[in-house]
């Protein structure tokens, strides 16, 4: 199956000049040949929802594919999979307690790897969804700090479903708000901001996001 990634990817690439986030290819509901085509679209860096299903796909791509890209883990991730997605994954956006940071990085000390990580905000209370409140995140962002292992690399987002631009556009900038007062109150660089997919890309980019998760977009 062909995905005209290349002829998306360049219609998105024009949509948010003049910004050059980082692109990460949501490939959760594709196959390997889907990450195949968007490497050779010249994107390297995929995202994965699903520890286990991701790390057989991974494993059956070439290995010029495998060695030359970065995989994100962009799901919930329970603890008990936690080990797996450290083996498997170079950055995991959805760290939503402390719990989870701890258990990550009891992994990452076993094996002696520096986890990338980023912290889950839900800025928008959403109850169906996990994450960090604000107060919550400033409350822990120390004690995860000094977790051993760890590289916190900024703050992960995701907006609610259905909400206007204006809404969009409030949350989006509050993320980039509460990441300005982390790096200051702590004297910190948390330098990457992950929010923004398909639907909502273009208005993230433009509110401060670095990294855009865009599966569908990509592969329709």
């Amino acid at each position: 199956m062909q995905y005209r990634v290349s002829e998306n990817l360049k219609q998105i690439q024009e949509e948010i000049v003049p910004y050059k986030p980082n692109i990460i290819a949501v490939t959760k509901y594709f196959d390997e040949n889907a990450i195949v085509e968007a490497y050779q679209a010249g994107l390297r860096n995929f995202g994965e929802s699903r520890v286990i299903e991701a790390t057989e796909k991974i494993s059956r791509l070439p290995e010029e594919v495998r060695n030359n890209s970065k995989f994100h883990f962009i799901g919930h991730l329970q603890s008990n999979k936690a080990k797996k997605a450290v083996l498997r994954f170079d950055v995991i956006h959805s760290v939503d307690t402390f719990k989870l940071a701890d258990v990550i990085s009891d992994c990452a000390s076993e094996i002696g790897k520096n986890q990338d990580i980023l912290l889950q905000l839900n800025n928008a209370n959403e109850v169906q969804k996990s994450g960090f409140s604000k107060e919550e995140i400033f409350e822990t962002f120390e004690a995860i700090r000094k977790l051993p292992n760890l590289n916190i690399l900024g703050l992960m987002n995701m907006a609610p479903l259905g909400a206007d631009e204006g809404k969009l556009r409030e949350l989006f900038s509050e993320v980039r708000k509460v990441r300005d007062e982390l790096e200051r109150e702590f004297d910190c660089s948390l330098p990457e901001i992950s929010m923004g997919m398909s639907q909502d890309y273009k208005i993230a980019v433009q509110e401060g996001s670095t990294m855009l998760r865009i599966g569908r977009k990509l592969f329709s």
